[in-house]
């Protein structure tokens, strides 16, 4: 087999093409029916909670943008393969590409929310690569080998020799097609934000229960430490949504099922109308280690979940909620914590706003004092009322413990690990939380010495984080900060470090600073 380097590159730019075209459709099916984005999603199904959490923890928000790029770096690696196999056996060159699409096409029709359409991307994606991988083998101008079959596809008689020309001529053709066609799909799918123009004309109701105003100190405002309420913009998110799921407001609905008296189908207009509660609540996620980012406090607006369920009638034996997203994510939540009476809602607002589309817009649950895995459900679309014998949802049928009652923590802000400070009194501040709890002490020690007892900002709510400040004399050298915490039940943070697999992050956090 000759001419190896132009063949695999012809692999290559007709896998591009593939790709390339495939994200063009979907721009007019839906993001979710792009292959590269389903097979990426049934990875994530795939991974184990300990791999996952490795990889959360190692790329932060980043691991989606990493897990697309490893997924194409090995496509494109096969796609060369496919190329060189195709100078001298097009038939199988066009095997392998069906092979891909075969994959592609598996992976769109095993996500939860499937419609036949959503195969069009990879069939029509799989089409153009098989043409272009022709007619990308035509200029390399290589004799069929006497192990070709001469029913194949494609016969060159030319003598081997690589038409230079006429292959930069196509390549540069193909890649021009895959560029264009893969950005086109992207900005297609930009203008197309349903979601987006649905929340623009969005107007937010007056709460019928306003959040109390916020105490005067409930923001300590120490230099270095974050706000007490989260911009949105910076308020943190993880999930496994590759694309963000779009849904009208004027559109949604919710269907409310199972276990109930009566099945319910609610409107965005009907949620309107039920008392609108406005809470400040701190949302954590389960993935967060210790003195980690991802938490953040926000104002919520929307109504009860208790209200909700109401005109339903749940039936005392439902002991779980299983959320749906419109994505197909399923969360299951402890129906005795939702309606223990507790600020739990469907939220519609987020800081003043309409929800953001990436934070769940149109509506999103909220139940304070449980990890985000089983009590947040983004981008909710359905509510089914079970027992936690009949169903696991997502995260626990992974591995993750059913129940997800937050852990007490605490975390230093500012000094940042391994900064250099100058002598003298030096504030030492951060966040501690222990949602529908409460946080009653801070202690902070210095190498090991004494816990010295810091001073805590004023408790704007029991569902949300407290920030606090210890003042420290810092002498010069090399010193380690501690932190701890107590709740508002009495329970001391334990100082054992714990891995959040498979029931949250616990030990003490600290950081080491020079002085001098």
């Amino acid at each position: 087999m000759r001419a190896l380097a132009p063949a695999a590159i012809a692999g290559t730019l007709a896998a591009a093409v593939a790709v390339g075209v495939a994200e063009l459709v979907a721009a007019a099916v839906r993001p979710e029916s792009a292959p590269l984005v389903a097979v990426g999603a049934a990875v994530i199904d795939a991974t184990p909670g300990p791999v996952r959490e490795f990889a959360v923890r190692g790329f932060g928000t980043a691991d989606k943008a990493v897990l697309l790029s490893g997924i194409l770096v090995l496509l494109a690696l096969f796609a060369a393969g496919i190329g060189v196999l195709a100078v001298d056996r097009p038939r199988w060159g066009l095997v392998g590409v069906g092979g891909f699409g075969l994959v592609g096409v598996a992976a769109v029709a095993s996500r939860p929310a499937f419609r036949l359409v959503d195969l069009l991307p990879s069939v029509v994606g799989t089409v153009a690569g098989g043409l272009m991988l022709l007619r990308l083998r035509r200029p390399l101008a290589v004799a069929v080998s006497s192990g070709a079959e001469p029913s194949d596809p494609v016969e060159v008689t030319e003598p081997a020799a690589i038409d230079r020309r006429g292959f930069l001529v196509v390549g540069g053709t193909a890649a021009v097609v895959a560029g264009a066609s893969g950005a086109l799909g992207r900005i297609w799918q930009g203008v197309r934000t349903v979601a987006a123009r649905s929340r623009e004309a969005v107007r937010l109701p007056r709460p019928t229960s306003p959040a109390p105003p916020l105490p005067a100190r409930a923001d300590l405002g120490v230099p270095g430490a974050g706000p007490f309420l989260t911009p949105n913009a910076s308020f943190y998110r993880v999930d496994t949504a590759l694309v963000v799921p779009e849904r009208a407001a004027e559109r949604w609905t919710l269907t409310v099922h199972g276990m109930v008296d009566r099945s319910l189908t609610l409107t965005y207009q009907d949620l309107l109308g039920l008392p609108i509660v406005e809470r400040v609540v701190t949302l954590t996620c389960i993935s967060n280690e210790v003195g980690g980012e991802y938490l953040g406090t926000a104002r919520w607006l929307g109504p009860l979940l208790r209200d909700v369920l109401a005109g339903a009638g749940v039936d005392p034996a439902a002991d779980q909620i299983v959320c749906r997203s419109s994505d197909g994510m399923t969360i299951g939540t402890p129906a005795r914590i939702a309606l223990d009476g507790r600020d739990a809602m469907l939220a519609i607002g987020m800081n003043g706003e309409p929800l953001p589309v990436e934070h769940g817009f149109p509506v999103r649950m909220v139940v304070p004092g449980l990890y985000g895995y089983c009590s947040a459900c983004k981008w909710l679309v359905d509510m089914e009322l079970t027992t936690f014998g009949a169903y696991d949802a997502y995260w626990v049928s992974r591995g993750w413990a059913r129940f997800g009652p937050v852990l007490t923590q605490s975390r230093v802000d500012t000094p940042a690990a391994s900064s250099r400070l100058a002598p003298g009194r030096v504030p030492v501040a951060g966040v501690a939380w222990a949602q529908h709890r409460g946080i009653a002490g801070v202690e902070v020690r210095v190498d090991g010495g004494p816990w010295q007892p810091a001073t805590l900002a004023d408790q704007a709510s029991l569902d949300a984080w407290r920030q606090w400040v210890f003042w420290w004399e810092a002498s010069p050298g090399r010193h380690t900060l501690a932190v701890r915490a107590t709740d508002g039940a009495g329970a001391l943070q334990p100082e054992r470090r714990s891995a959040p697999f498979p029931s949250g992050a616990t030990g003490w956090h600290t950081v080491t600073v020079t002085v001098g």
